[in-house]
């Protein structure tokens, strides 16, 4: 096939998006914006071409299982989920990084691998943020990992779902394969992937400092609050110790320490900001935070044991569910004039104070009797959903924005019914996967589980746009019939191999048109391609047809895979990035799938 100047010009803007992609001389979202724009100017696609992109399945999909996604998340679905996890890894970055990946991998097998990283990069950040992982080495092998799981079953991705429809060449059609056909090879390419990141991660995956998670404080507010402390647990024997009021024990006059959270072992009642009338029983625990020498004092007078590290309150006051503000009271509170045990801050708000600044001076220890004046700052601890509820008082004026949000709780099992429904839309009513996620978007919606600003808000407009660029240049690539060309130089320069260095060749091939187009139009191309190329070398032409849709699945070295894409500004991923951790991973891809083949086929 000659080489066109439509040929010379899709492979142009190849290289320069390529080269876009490597030196970051814009934002990777602007990239596909040229492209969309340029395509059609220089006559490679049409305009109706150049903007399907933005209603491609695919682009659509992925807004709508982010709503989906949100909506769970809003409902403390993938909250309890991270917290599952978490039991389980503890704070083993290993441990939480293979656990989330081969999960996602799992889901991935038997729904679209964009669907199933998208619903866990919540709980996924949300686990990231309460230990201190850097959110890029659990995102990233969850992404690479969740494209890998389309491998497990012939519904895992779009070029197994099309492969059986291809094994048509020469006018003969072959043995259709079942659903688990590809199962064991799908099951090696997870392991070799898990086995990659826990060996090589220090060295592969960027190079983020972990997020500080053990200082309860703000950097704002540890300037100035830093003698309050840090939070520890604290455990109560059963034997020698009689059950009392906290008034009645009063560690914040003798400890300086505050009470932000009590355990009961025999009821396993949970309280937050536990009210001073509230008892503690033998065998409780609770929540104290303080300076370290004074935390000391408190454990050795009363023969409590205490840990740094939250084991019984590791959901209560973790990060993203919980913390510290500073409340300035503004001038039209109600509080002006009263002292602080009137206010009743645990009581009717669910907060704690910690301390309070009159002037110049910081108080601790004695806050009971203090009245309250214009301009006092509180220190308070409470969760996130107490603020928000809070901030509506208009009695203190909070000097950060207040995290997290008010979450629907009861909206839970709703949240989980429409997931439900959109699977069984998927999976057993055949319905395209865009009309699904959206239906199960739309429900969310009209269920009150998220405003229709709240879902427009979660969608990663970034991650839209880079993809809606991309899907005309795969478009450009068969247009012009470079796809076809640069198949064909391939095929003509390996002659006639043997069946391995055939199946090598084929995932090569089908590995390099995956980067750049879509895997469905680079199966389509290469399955006949391939079947032929295998009969005329006296190969399986199924076991090449195949190996071509498995290899599609084998795109990591740019974050042009849908869900690369999707969890790049998340992780806060360059493309370098995706060069460094994908180079090896494409490699080990190949040889395990190619081992895979001969050895099972």
């Amino acid at each position: 096939m000659p080489i066109t100047p439509d040929i010379i010009l899709v492979l142009a803007v190849l290289f320069l998006v390529v080269l876009f992609f490597i030196f970051e001389w814009v934002r990777v979202d602007m990239v596909g914006i040229m492209v969309m724009v340029c395509l059609p100017l220089l006559g490679l696609v049409t305009p109706q071409q150049a903007i399907s992109g933005l209603s491609s399945n695919a682009v659509v999909s992925i807004i709508a299982v982010i709503i989906i996604g949100a909506g769970l998340d809003k409902t403390g679905v993938m909250n309890k989920l991270a917290q599952l996890i978490l039991k389980f890894a503890g704070r083993d970055e290993r441990k939480i990084t293979s656990m989330v990946s081969a999960t996602v991998a799992g889901i991935s097998g038997f729904m679209q691998n964009i669907g199933a990283a998208a619903l866990f990069m919540p709980a996924a950040r949300r686990i990231s943020t309460q230990t201190g992982v850097p959110a890029s080495h659990i995102l990233l092998p969850m992404a690479f990992c969740a494209i890998i799981g389309g491998t497990l079953t012939l519904v895992g991705s779009s070029p197994l779902i099309l492969l059986n429809d291809l094994l048509i060449v020469r006018g003969v059609s072959y043995e259709h394969f079942g659903m688990f056909s590809m199962t064991p090879i799908g099951i090696m390419l997870i392991v070799s992937a898990l086995l990659y990141f826990n060996v090589f991660g220090k060295w592969i995956l960027p190079h983020t400092k972990a997020s500080k998670v053990s200082g309860p404080l703000s950097p704002l507010l540890d300037k100035t609050y830093h003698e309050v402390g840090e939070i520890y647990e604290m455990k109560i024997p059963v034997h020698g110790f009689n059950e009392q009021c906290l008034s009645e024990l009063q560690i914040r006059s003798n400890y300086a320490c505050s009470v932000l959270a009590s355990y009961n072992a025999v009821t396993h009642k949970r309280n937050v900001a536990p009210r001073p009338e509230d008892t503690l029983c033998p065998g409780d625990t609770i929540a104290v935070i303080g300076e370290a020498m004074f935390i000391k004092k408190l454990a050795a007078d009363y023969g409590w044991s205490y840990s740094h590290e939250l084991k019984v309150f590791a959901d209560d006051l973790a990060p993203t569910n919980s913390g510290i503000m500073e409340g300035i009271v503004s001038p039209r509170s109600q509080f002006v004039g009263m002292t602080v045990r009137d206010i009743q801050l645990r009581k009717k708000f669910g907060v704690v104070p910690l301390a309070v600044y009159v002037g110049h001076e910081m108080i601790i220890s004695d806050l009971s009797d203090l009245v309250v004046s214009e301009g006092n700052a509180f220190l308070l601890h409470g969760k996130w959903s107490a603020f928000h509820q809070f901030k509506d008082q208009n009695d203190f004026i909070f000097t950060e924005p207040i995290q997290g949000e008010l979450q629907r709780e009861d909206k839970a099992p709703f949240a989980l019914g429409c997931l439900a429904v959109t699977m069984f839309m998927i999976l057993v009513l055949d319905i395209q996967l865009s009309i699904s996620l959206l239906f199960g978007a739309m429900a969310m919606i009209l269920g009150k589980v998220l405003t229709i600003d709240e879902a427009y808000r979660s969608v990663d407009w970034m991650t839209v746009f880079l993809l809606a660029g991309l899907i005309p240049l795969g478009l450009a690539f068969e247009n012009t019939g470079a796809a076809k060309m640069i198949a064909d130089m391939l095929m003509n320069a390996v002659g006639v191999p043997s069946p391995t260095v055939l199946l090598i060749c084929i995932g090569l091939l089908t590995s390099f048109f995956t980067l750049f187009t879509s895997n469905v139009g680079a199966t389509v191309l290469l399955v006949p391609l391939s079947m032929n190329l295998a009969l005329s070398c006296g190969a399986d032409p199924r076991v090449a047809a195949m190996t071509v849709a498995l290899a599609a699945s084998n795109t990591f070295i740019l974050p042009t895979h849908q869900v690369n894409a999707l969890v790049m500004r998340p992780a806060g991923l360059k493309a370098v990035d995706y060069l460094r951790a994908g180079a090896g991973m494409t490699i080990i891809f190949l040889v395990v799938l190619v081992a895979g083949m001969r050895l099972f086929f």
